[in-house]
């Protein structure tokens, strides 16, 4: 049957903006809701801080850590750190929105799918100190890496980039993950006063330095991330079945194990790796996370494809009792009577969804070589480490450290009750023999059953009822599908046939229908790569530009988007801008000799913009005509650029003489020496040789006629 809850939150809008779907996961500090944000109409993950927490003596401190939260993540902008989107207070609620990340936690994956095989693991394993890189650059420490802290993100939740590629095998499906959660991140710089001997973290993963001294520095991560390593390769965590104080004993005074001692078939670079990592001593470790990348790179470079196929068998069929409590053991941190208070929610991001989990098969034992490998020098690994400073921190499970002197006796409760349970499961399997042995498995908590067929592509009730009929409870998650309509399965996790539980629960994945995305506005007049980067984070396609001539928008703007800005299309929608080549070009014609308004109208009329120069005399080009143009006939310009003209004033002034009086010969002489033409007006046979009149006096173009009257 499926799952009911009385969540009073559930339905609720938060802020007048956020409002509440469904529940995705609860810690004890806050629980996690999938939300809708009315105002962006988008999917977020709002993280609620549970109210009792903000009430007496260590209330603000509560408070004041969750704030904290929300101010160390949004400082961090990386694609493999889950995003903060908002914080606030909603009368006595506090709140954190995050981006929703479809898919499952890394925790969630190994249950289903067991180990991992070494390519796969190292590919994980460079996204997540990829991501760590990221904070540790800037001064800021996660403390709480574990797998409930890795997003997979869903591949069916949308076109998403594979994993980091680092030279990885080819798998059927790579992952791509998400550190969620630095709720626990401080700045390794900042000091404050926090209670005495008290340990911060899941103690699976705490470093020796964390338990006995509560110091804190990026090496602390690489620690963590050593763990994640050998639980990814052998499916389990070192020691399974102890208390956590005893876990914590171990970390201290015990060198990490090797992940050969459970998978033999791991060559000894790999252990060389994980020890790197986990040395109890800090400056043994790579520096930081970036160091810690560097060397993955390195090692997957080293290792041959068939050592990269290897995986090692799952440790314990999939939901058996004892494999189950090690991963609620390993994420809750602690146990009932160790903690006080527990950290933030594990993998409570928008994102703790399971998606599809294809388990990769076995390679074969006997395949290939590790010569390869074994060549590595000893000191690989700690050539690029350096000792880094430890810094105070904040403490949340409150754990004297000098009871680690030695390991504790008093298991909590829960595990106490645990043990009592197996005790008297095993009296009754000798009790009864055979016959308490047949029910476990066939009817009891033991049995296994399949999912039945008919609930992929049906309305979400239908499927629910198929379930039900078959006596399986079912919780929902849903995913945008281009094929599947709206409301009906797109598929099941476990899928259908094959086998879950006779007690478990079946996760339908309900369509969403088509995607839809917002177009931006006010792309118009951007410069192309910005409207690109728009839409692209939009979620949109964006082909390659097509050009057009513009005489108005400066080269390389948007003149047009091939769909309406401000409308939804399409998640699979193309869309194409169109992006200003600037002014067309133009060859620049003859002008030289030309009238001034023919030459101007000639030069418009292709464009160009005319300028006049200061005009110019010239004994060959007549008055009012172009005399000189710049740039010169057959130029390539472009519309809207400038020609310059020269027009010609004609020849230049000259003074004329004053010739009255002289006589015929001498006047002549005297006005040609001054550029000018000479015409005789002779009356009485110029009998008297002398010049009486002249037509133009002062000054006159040079190269004009004067007339003269001679008698």
């Amino acid at each position: 049957m499926a799952i009911t809850t009385t969540d009073p939150l559930l339905g609720r809008l938060v802020d007048g903006r956020y409002e509440i779907v469904s529940r995705v996961a609860r810690g004890g500090m806050a629980t996690v809701y999938l939300a809708t944000d009315r105002r962006l109409d988008r999917e977020v993950a709002i993280k609620v801080m549970h109210p009792h927490l903000a009430d007496g003596v260590d209330g603000a401190a509560f408070v004041s850590r969750f704030r904290r939260e929300a101010r160390a993540a949004a400082r961090l902008t990386h694609p493999g750190v889950v995003a903060v989107y908002d914080q606030g207070l909603d009368g006595e609620t506090s709140y954190l929105v995050m981006e929703y990340v479809p898919g499952e936690n890394l925790r969630r994956m190994l249950h289903d799918q067991g180990p991992l095989d070494v390519g796969r693991t190292l590919d994980v394993l460079a996204q997540v100190l990829d991501a760590l890189a990221a904070a540790h650059r800037r001064q800021l420490v996660h403390r709480d890496v574990k797998p409930e802290n890795v997003l997979v993100v869903d591949p069916a939740a949308g076109d998403l980039e594979t994993a980091t590629g680092h030279g990885a095998a080819e798998h059927d499906r790579r992952d791509r993950v998400k550190v969620a959660d630095f709720g626990l991140a401080r700045a390794v710089t900042e000091v404050t006063s926090t209670a005495t001997g008290t340990i911060l973290g899941t103690v699976a993963y705490l470093a020796p330095e964390v338990i006995t001294s509560s110091a804190c520095d990026a090496r602390t991560d690489v620690y963590a991330v050593g763990v994640l390593a050998y639980e990814m390769l052998t499916g389990t965590l070192p020691y399974p079945d102890e208390a956590p104080l005893q876990v914590a004993f171990h970390h201290v005074h015990e060198d990490f194990p090797p992940p050969s001692e459970r998978f033999d078939r791991l060559p000894e670079a790999v252990d060389r790796f994980v020890a790197a990592c986990t040395a109890r001593d800090p400056r043994a470790r790579p520096a930081d996370a970036a160091v810690a990348l560097e060397l993955v790179g390195r090692l997957r470079a080293e290792l041959p494809p068939e050592v990269l196929a290897l995986r090692a068998d799952r440790p314990r069929p999939p939901g058996s009792g004892e494999q189950d409590d090690v991963a609620s053991s390993a994420a809750s941190g602690g146990a009932p009577g160790l903690a006080s208070g527990s950290g933030p929610v594990d993998g409570e991001h928008g994102g703790a969804h399971d998606a599809p989990a294809g388990d990769a098969d076995a390679p074969d034992p006997d395949a290939g070589s590790t010569d390869a490998v074994d060549a590595i020098p000893a000191g690989f690994f700690q050539e690029l480490s350096a000792p880094v400073a430890a810094q105070p921190t904040d403490v949340l499970v409150e754990q004297p450290t000098r009871a680690l002197a030695s390991p504790g006796t008093d298991r909590p409760r829960r595990g106490r009750r645990r043990a009592v349970a197996w005790v008297l499961a095993a009296l009754l399997v000798v009790g009864g023999g055979g016959a308490g042995a047949w029910w476990w498995f066939e009817d009891g908590p033991g049995a296994w059953t399949s999912v039945p067929a008919g609930v992929a592509g049906v309305p979400a009730d239908d499927a629910e009822a198929v379930l039900a009929d078959a006596g399986l409870e079912s919780t929902t998650t849903r995913t945008y599908d281009d094929d599947v309509p709206r409301g009906s399965v797109v598929t099941t996790r476990p899928a259908p046939g094959e086998p879950v539980r006779l007690d478990g629960s079946v996760r339908l994945v309900v369509s969403r229908g088509v995607e839809m995305l917002d177009v931006p506005d006010e792309l118009l007049g951007l410069k192309a790569p910005r409207a690109t980067a728009a839409l692209e984070g939009a979620g949109f396609t964006v082909t390659a530009p097509e050009g057009e001539y513009d005489d108005e928008a400066a080269k390389g703007t948007v003149l047009a988007v091939s769909v309406p800005e401000g409308s939804r299309q399409r998640h699979d929608t193309e869309v194409t801008l169109t992006v200003s080549d600037g002014p067309a070009p133009v060859q620049v014609p003859q002008e030289v000799g030309k009238e001034k308004d023919e030459a101007v109208a000639d030069l418009e009329g292709l464009g160009l913009r005319v300028e006049l120069a200061e005009p110019r005399y010239s004994e060959k080009i007549p008055a009012g005509h172009v005399m000189k143009q710049s740039p010169k006939q057959g130029t390539t310009a472009h519309r809207t650029d400038t020609v310059e003209l020269t027009v010609s004033q004609g020849p230049p002034l000259v003074t004329v003489p004053d010739v009255v009086g002289m006589s015929r010969a001498d006047a002549t002489k005297a006005l040609e020496k001054a550029g000018l033409e000479v015409e005789e007006n002779v009356y009485l046979g110029g009998l008297l040789d002398t010049v009486r009149f002249q037509d133009t006096t002062g000054e006159a173009p040079k190269g004009s006629t004067v007339t003269v009257t001679v008698w």
